[in-house]
């Protein structure tokens, strides 16, 4: 968990202070998050964490956190099954639906800048174990693809492979 979403706080923050500046000279500012098919919002059953994502009115990073802090106290709980958090990858699952809130709370900040996320599928990387279908060069590919797409795309999108997007 605290290398996708709650230990990376302090470095987003720094990221953002660095870069956001230097994406706003730019024609077409565009933020692309790699997250994972198993952090769609849409496969959330912890009522509050699909309540809270989902509901992008309200959607802030203070409330992602609040999400954030929940799951690792039922973690440490261990109240994950009785509480519907994942029980398989579990951080990995959490942090990468956190990081798509995330994602919408970005294009709500910077209404100007094309701000999506994506899942590039399933790629031989260390964290998968060398096991995925595809090469990290592969997935790579994917994640620039969406970068470059012209002005006026798709916002707040999660991509998902090449099979298009949801919202």
């Amino acid at each position: 968990m605290s290398r996708d979403r709650r230990g990376t706080r302090p470095l987003l923050a720094s990221i953002r202070k660095a870069l956001i500046p230097l994406l706003q000279l730019s024609d077409s500012p565009t933020i692309v998050n790699v997250s994972s098919l198993l952090g769609h919002l849409k496969l959330l059953q912890n009522e509050r964490a699909k309540t809270v994502f989902n509901n992008e009115a309200c959607l802030t990073e203070e409330s992602i956190d609040g999400v954030v802090q929940e799951f690792i106290n039922e973690f440490k709980e261990g109240r994950l099954e009785e509480n519907k958090w994942p029980t398989h990858v579990t951080a990995y699952k959490v942090s990468k639906a956190a990081l798509t809130a995330y994602t919408k709370v970005l294009a709500k900040k910077h209404t100007d800048f094309c701000v999506n996320c994506l899942c590039p599928g399933f790629a031989r990387t260390d964290i998968t174990c060398n096991l995925g279908p595809l090469s990290a060069e592969e997935a790579a590919q994917k994640v620039v693809r969406v970068a470059l797409m012209p002005r006026g795309g798709p916002l707040r999108a999660f991509f998902y492979e090449d099979a298009g997007y949801s919202t």
